[in-house]
């Protein structure tokens, strides 16, 4: 059966919040151990910043890989 537009929609917000949650949280426990000390705030905005670089990478890789798919038929 196929995936639901609205369900498709619903998976990749959930999927980002997700992403972004353990972002931040792996930060606050790494950045430390490197020597990089930054308020709650500055981890949110760190966060994101990643957040935003990979969805646009998710993005152009899926773009990528449906120009190939349509070349190949």
């Amino acid at each position: 059966m196929k995936q639901s537009r609205t369900m498709s929609l619903v998976e990749s917000v959930a999927n980002i919040g997700v992403g972004y949650g353990i972002a931040v949280v792996a930060q606050v426990v790494v950045f430390p151990l490197f020597g990089i000390e930054v308020g709650l705030g500055e981890h949110l905005a760190i966060g994101a910043l990643f957040t935003v670089v990979s969805v646009v990478r998710s993005f152009m890789l899926r773009r990528l890989f449906e120009a190939i798919r349509v070349r190949s038929t």
